[in-house]
Formats: structure tokens, C-alpha cells, sequence
């Protein structure tokens, strides 16, 4: 992470009611894809780092014996038990409240551990190492992300694009031009280069796989002013006692940009890159 910022408990404070609502689901088929892809049959151990609202945790349940997700943000995990339970899953799920730098904190060795988005927020190195001891040999890490770099027009479709520059436009008049990340600045954004951290921990790799976008979504006023809450660097507390008056203008926004409270939107694509612990 960049020079200067550290993490803290804020990051993603306030986020969690708006998560599952808000964000855009990973592409259909990413479990069976990663069942096909890493020969799941209902056994083993999961570990999912930074599983915000079980976004993953809940897509996998019934492919192994348990999963245990670790997020450090308590209102994500009540999110996410609330999940567990609508979907009758609840038995297979523990939710751990911790930092991934924390472990492995006695929670026992794992067939597979994912990390989806999350990466970034962490000490990788750390992270990376900690996480290759904790799995079995023969295990696998999984690197989840949306398809970068794809263009998903909506040409043809009912309803107009949801305005994202506009919105951006409209955070960044009210928090300031520079992204805010917890109590900190990320002037350039959160790092890449996940794969010289990945190797350079030992995992063998990567192995990349895609799973198919470009759904026909429709998107509502009240999806996409979830959309914006459920974002570290649009959190609810960094507006303090401007939230309100942010939210009035965001909607009006949304009103001018699709008077009908409707928004087409395609379905991105999901990015998986299989690492491989090996048997030493």
C-alpha cells in the first residue's frame, strides 16, 4: 500500500447495509467454475480473507465441509450471517472477526482460501506467506476480481447508463478531489502487482480463467445510491453532517439522468487466477 497510509477500523464503516444491494454480483457461473476448476466435492476447509458480506463465503458454502470467512469490520460480518441464515447455509459458515494480518490465529490448516477484492487492503507479502502455511499441500489461493479493461455499452437495451462520471464528479465536489480510504489519502489508488507478490511468496501460477459478463441488469435510483454508499472512498461517515444534503443531490442526479428510476447496466465479467500452494 502506498507510503504514509495505513489501514484503520473506518475503512469500510457504515458500508455494509448497502453492500449486497449495491455492488454488481460477480458474473453466474463463478462456482461452478471454480468447482470444475479445483475439483471441489463438498469436503475440505475454506478460508475467505476479507469477505466483507459473504459476497464468495455464501457462493461456496456447499462445496466443502466448512468455510470460514475473516473480515475486520463487525458490520460486515452481521451482514453476511444474515445471508447464511436467509439461505439456510449457516451451519457450513464461521465468521471471524480479524484483520488477515492476524492469522492464522488457531483456525487450522485449509484446502482453499480466496480472496476477492480485497487484496489490496493488506500487507500482501504478509498475507501471502501466512496464507501459503495455512493451506494443505496441494491447495490452492484464489485471486477473484471483475474483468478488467471490458467495455460493457448498453446499446439496445431499455434504459440509459447509470451516469458514473457524473457521480464521481459529484464526490469529489463534496470530499474533495483526492480518494479518501478510511481516515487516510490514496492519491494514486490501491496497488497492483499481485502476481510478484504471489510468486515471490511461493505459489506456483497463475492459472486464469474467465467467466462470461454481459448480462442485461436493470438498475434502480435506490440500487445505485447503494452502489455509491457501499464504496471505501464514498463510505456514509466520511460525509459527516453533509450525508443528507449528498444523498438529495445524488438522487436528484439520478432523477435528471432517467426520470423513469431505471438504469440499464450489463453484467461484468469475472477474472480468476488460480495459485497453486504446491506439495513442499
Amino acid at each position: 500500500m502506498e507510503a504514509g497510509w495505513e489501514w484503520d477500523e473506518t475503512l469500510f464503516s457504515g458500508t455494509a447495509a448497502f453492500y449486497r444491494r449495491g455492488r454488481l454480483p460477480y458474473a453466474p457461473g463463478l462456482a461452478d467454475l471454480l468447482a470444475g476448476v479445483l475439483d471441489l466435492d463438498g469436503r475440505g476447509r475454506l478460508l475467505d480473507l476479507g469477505c466483507g458480506p459473504g459476497t464468495v463465503a455464501l457462493r461456496l458454502a456447499g462445496f466443502f465441509d466448512e468455510v470460514v470467512a475473516v473480515d475486520p469490520d463487525p458490520g460486515m460480518l452481521a451482514e453476511a450471517a444474515r445471508g447464511a441464515a436467509e439461505l439456510e447455509v449457516a451451519h457450513k459458515l464461521r465468521w471471524v472477526r480479524a484483520r488477515a494480518e492476524e492469522l492464522p490465529a488457531g483456525l487450522g490448516d485449509f484446502t482453499v482460501a480466496t480472496l476477492a477484492q480485497s487484496f489490496h487492503w493488506m500487507d500482501r507479502e504478509r498475507v501471502a506467506a501466512t496464507v501459503r502455511g495455512m493451506l494443505r499441500p496441494g491447495g490452492a489461493l484464489v485471486h477473484i476480481s471483475d474483468l478488467k479493461g471490458e467495455t460493457r455499452a448498453v446499446d439496445g437495451l431499455p434504459y440509459p447508463p447509470v451516469p458514473r462520471a457524473a457521480i464521481d464528479g459529484l464526490v469529489r465536489s463534496c470530499l474533495g478531489p483526492v480518494r479518501r480510504a478510511g481516515r487516510g489519502l490514496l492519491p494514486r489508488g490501491t496497488p497492483s502487482g499481485e502476481d510478484t507478490v504471489l510468486a515471490g511468496a511461493g505459489f506456483a501460477g497463475p492459472y486464469r480463467h474467465v467467466v462470461p459478463g454481459g448480462q442485461a441488469l436493470v438498475r434502480t435510483w435506490d440500487d445505485v445510491v447503494a452502489e455509491v454508499f457501499s464504496m471505501s472512498f464514498s463510505a456514509p461517515h466520511l460525509f459527516g453532517d453533509r450525508r443528507a444534503g449528498f444523498e438529495a443531490d445524488l438522487r436528484r442526479l439520478l432523477r435528471d439522468a432517467s426520470p423513469s428510476g431505471r438504469f440499464s447496466e450489463r453484467q461484468p465479467g469475472t477474472e480468476v487466477f488460480v495459485w497453486l500452494r504446491g506439495a513442499a
